[in-house]
């Protein structure tokens, strides 16, 4: 993983991260935990997330796989093909970066099930 910072988020600040995820091939018909199953077009996807505490160790988990699958977004990165390409930090709100996030909704409810602000998804497939 080639991973690259935007800028570190400040103490007391909130602690988002984006994770650009690359699907090599179409996966079809993926399983997302209770959410559904799903397509997942080739290309490149960011993921919006965010962590009250253990920022690097959520992101680690993320990159390095999981044994137990918890988040929506395990789900995606468990797949053989599927691979983190860069992570950013950010020290907005996550619901504000995702909003900024240009990019398509694959998967509505992607990561956002307890989302407040109303995202569609915090999952999103990047144009081109």
């Amino acid at each position: 993983m080639a991973a690259q910072a935007c800028r570190h988020a400040a103490v007391g600040a909130p602690r988002t991260y984006q994770l650009f995820i690359e699907v090599a091939r179409g996966l079809e018909v993926l399983q997302v935990g209770r959410l559904g199953r799903f397509d997942f077009p080739a290309g490149l996807y960011v993921y919006t997330g965010s962590a009250r505490r253990a920022l690097e160790a959520r992101i680690r988990r993320h990159v390095e796989g999981a044994a137990r699958k918890h988040w929506h977004i395990d789900y995606l990165l468990a797949v053989p093909g599927v691979r983190v390409v860069r992570v950013l930090y950010h020290d907005q709100p996550e619901c504000a970066v995702n909003a900024a996030t240009p990019g398509s909704v694959v998967v509505p409810r992607f990561g956002a099930s307890d989302c407040r602000a109303g995202c569609g998804s915090h999952l999103k497939r990047l144009p081109g």
